[in-house]
C-alpha cells in the first residue's frame, strides 16, 4: 500500500478516533450484556488491530485483556488461512488457550475482520468472562481439573457469523453446554454488537480520510509507540536481574530480566514443569504479564499498541508452567499470571530507584458462588474478583481496596445488584483492620466481605494466592496481610480456606472474604506522627500497633513523641 502524504495532525485525529472507537465498543458491550460480571464489574476488554492482527488501539477494562486480543486475532488468521475463509461480515469465536483464547475457557473472544473493498484492513475484537461454559463444576472453574477437557466447551477459533448471518448450529452447541444458556446468549450478542459497532465506525473513518491515510495512521502510531518505549528504556539501569520466589503451593518460580539499550528481555525458561492441575499459563498469557510490567515502567499513560512492545523479548520453555502444552488445564491461569506479574515487579523494584512500590495483595481472589435462587428456583452463579490493598511507595501510602494492577480498570459488584441478581445477602463490606503493611508509607488496606447464603444446595469455589507468602515490603517496611476466606456455618463452626472447589454451602452459612493489605515502604518509625494518629482515628491502626510498631503513643491530645 502506498505511503500517504497526510499531515501529522490528520494522523493523530485518526489515532484518537481509533481510541474512541475502542471505547464505544466497550460501552456498547457494557450496556447490552446480560451478566453483572460484564456490565458491573467490567470483566472485559475491547481492541482494534490492523489487518495482520497487530494491536492498534485498546479500550477500557482489564489491563491483562489488552494484550490478549491481538494474539487471539493472529491465531484466528492462522487457523482460518484457506483462501476465502475470512470474508466481510464474518465473526469468529475462540476461548481455547491453544487456539488464541490465551487465558481460560470462561474468557470468550469475538473477532470481526474489517474489509475495505477486497482489502482486509483491520479487526475489531472483544473479550469477556462468561459465567458458565460447561465443564465439571458450575461456573466452569475447578481447582481439581486435570486437563482442559474437564473445564468446559472448547471453541477453537471457529466462525460464529458467516457474511452477516448467524451459524445457528454453533450457537446452539454453545448454549447447550452452559448451565446458564440465557446469559450466554445475551452476552454473546452483546459482544457481536460491540464488534459490529467498531466495524461501522472504522469504515466511516476510511470513507472520510481514505484507505492509504488510515493504514498510514496505524503504522505511524505503532512506530511512535516504539519510540516512547525506546526513550524510556534508555533511562533504565542496564544489567541482568534474577529472582526466585516460593509460591503458596511450594513451587518455586524464577525470572531473569536483562535490560540493554535496545531490549527488555524476560527469561522464564528455568521454571517448573506444567502443573498437573489448572495452575498453568499459556505462552501468550505469560507474554501479557511481561507486557504489563513493561508498560508500568516505560509509559503507563500511553495507549498500548504493537509498536510499544517491539523491544520486549520473552523466553519460555514449552511444557513449563508458563508455556503449558496440551492437554493442560487453565482454569486458574489468572493466579499464575498475577504471580508472574508480581515476580517480575519484585525482581526489578530494588533496582529501579523509587519507580515501583512494594508488593500488593497480589491475587485476583476470584470468588464463585452459585446454586438455586431462593426466589425463582433458577440456577445462579456469582463471579467476583475482589479488591485489596496496594503496596506503599517512596511517595505515599498504598491505595486501599483497589483491584490488582493486573486486573485493573474494573469495579466491584454493588451490594444492591448482588442481592437483586443472586441468591445472597451482602451482610458486610469494610476495610480489613488486620495488622500488616506497616511502613513509613504503609500498605493500603484490603477488605472484609460477607455473603450470607439464602438457599440450601449452593456452592463456593475460590483460589487465592498470597495466603502463606504475604505481600512483600521494601526499604524496611513490613509484609502485608494474607488473602483468605472463611465459611461460618449456621451452627457457628468456622472453616478456613484459600483454595476450595464446589464446597457445599447452605442457608444462613456466611462466606467471609479477607483480602490482604499491601506491603509497607520504609521504616515504620519514620512515619510522621500525625499520620499515625490519623490511622488510629480511622481505625486502620490499633493503639497498640501505634505504640509497638510505630513508636508513637496516641492519647486525647494527639500522638506523643517517640
Amino acid at each position: 500500500m502506498a505511503t500517504t502524504g497526510a499531515d501529522r495532525i490528520t494522523l493523530e485525529i485518526i489515532q484518537s478516533s481509533l481510541q474512541a472507537i475502542s471505547d464505544e465498543m466497550f460501552a456498547a458491550f457494557r450496556k447490552t450484556a446480560m451478566s453483572a460480571i460484564i456490565y458491573e464489574v467490567l470483566d472485559m476488554g475491547t481492541a482494534i488491530t490492523d489487518g495482520e492482527g497487530n494491536l492498534g488501539s485498546s479500550g477500557a477494562g482489564i489491563p491483562a485483556f489488552v494484550g490478549v486480543l491481538d494474539k487471539a486475532v493472529k491465531r484466528i488468521i492462522e487457523v482460518n488461512d484457506a483462501p476465502g475463509e475470512i470474508r466481510p461480515g464474518d465473526i469468529f469465536v475462540t476461548n481455547d488457550p491453544f487456539y488464541g483464547g490465551v487465558t481460560h475457557l470462561n474468557d470468550v473472544v469475538l473477532a470481526m475482520p474489517i474489509f475495505a473493498g477486497d482489502d482486509l484492513i483491520a479487526w475489531t475484537a472483544n473479550i469477556a468472562h462468561w459465567n458458565d461454559v460447561g465443564g465439571m463444576v458450575p461456573g466452569s472453574i475447578s481447582n481439581e481439573a486435570k486437563e482442559i477437557f474437564q473445564e468446559g466447551l472448547r471453541l477453537p477459533a471457529v466462525k460464529l457469523i458467516s457474511e452477516g448471518k448467524p451459524i445457528k448450529s454453533v450457537m446452539e452447541i454453545m448454549k447447550c453446554n452452559s448451565r446458564l444458556p440465557d446469559y450466554l446468549q445475551g452476552d454473546m450478542w452483546a459482544g457481536i454488537a460491540a464488534a459490529r459497532v467498531g466495524e461501522r465506525r472504522i469504515l466511516e473513518l476510511v470513507a472520510k480520510y481514505g484507505l492509504d491515510t488510515f493504514v498510514s495512521a496505524l503504522r505511524v502510531f505503532m512506530d511512535y509507540g516504539e519510540q516512547v518505549a525506546r526513550r524510556t528504556l534508555e533511562g533504565l539501569p542496564k544489567g541482568t536481574f534474577t529472582l526466585e520466589e516460593e509460591q503458596d503451593s511450594g513451587a518455586v518460580y524464577s525470572v531473569t530480566v536483562r535490560i540493554t539499550q535496545d531490549e527488555f528481555m524476560v527469561d522464564l525458561r528455568d521454571n517448573p514443569d506444567q502443573d498437573p492441575g489448572p495452575n498453568n499459563a499459556s505462552r501468550d498469557g505469560s507474554l501479557v504479564a511481561a507486557q504489563m510490567v513493561f508498560m508500568n515502567i516505560t509509559d503507563a499513560d500511553s495507549s498500548a499498541n504493537a509498536g510499544h512492545f517491539r523491544l520486549l523479548t520473552l523466553l519460555t520453555r514449552p511444557g513449563s508452567v508458563f508455556d503449558a502444552r496440551p492437554p493442560a488445564a487453565f482454569a486458574t491461569y489468572y493466579e499464575v499470571e498475577i504471580r508472574l506479574y508480581d515476580l517480575i515487579w519484585r525482581c526489578l523494584a530494588p533496582h529501579l530507584g523509587d519507580r515501583l512500590p512494594a508488593g500488593s495483595f497480589g491475587s485476583i481472589c476470584g470468588t464463585f458462588i452459585g446454586g438455586p435462587h431462593p426466589d425463582t428456583g433458577r440456577h445462579f452463579t456469582i463471579v467476583e474478583p475482589q479488591v485489596g490493598g496496594w503496596g506503599g511507595s517512596a511517595f505515599r501510602d498504598g491505595n486501599n481496596a483497589m483491584f490488582s494492577g493486573f486486573h485493573g480498570d474494573t469495579f466491584n459488584c454493588p451490594a444492591e445488584v448482588a442481592e437483586a441478581r443472586y441468591g445472597l445477602f451482602v451482610d458486610r463490606l469494610a476495610l480489613n483492620d488486620a495488622p500488616g503493611g506497616e511502613g513509613e508509607h504503609r500498605g493500603g488496606k484490603g477488605i472484609v466481605l460477607e455473603y450470607r447464603v439464602r438457599a440450601n444446595g449452593c456452592f463456593f469455589t475460590c483460589a487465592y494466592t498470597r495466603n502463606r507468602h504475604r505481600p512483600w515490603a521494601l526499604g524496611g517496611g513490613r509484609e502485608g496481610s494474607p488473602n483468605r476466606a472463611e465459611v461460618i456455618r449456621a451452627d457457628g463452626t468456622v472453616e478456613a480456606y484459600a483454595v476450595v472447589t464446589a464446597l457445599e454451602v447452605n442457608e444462613d452459612d456466611v462466606i467471609r472474604i479477607h483480602t490482604g493489605s499491601g506491603g509497607g515502604y520504609g521504616d515504620p518509625r519514620r512515619r510522621p506522627r500525625e499520620l499515625v494518629l490519623d490511622d488510629v482515628r480511622n481505625g486502620l491502626v490499633t493503639e497498640e500497633q501505634a505504640r509497638v510498631v510505630y513508636g508513637a503513643v496516641p492519647n486525647d491530645r494527639g500522638v506523643q513523641s517517640r
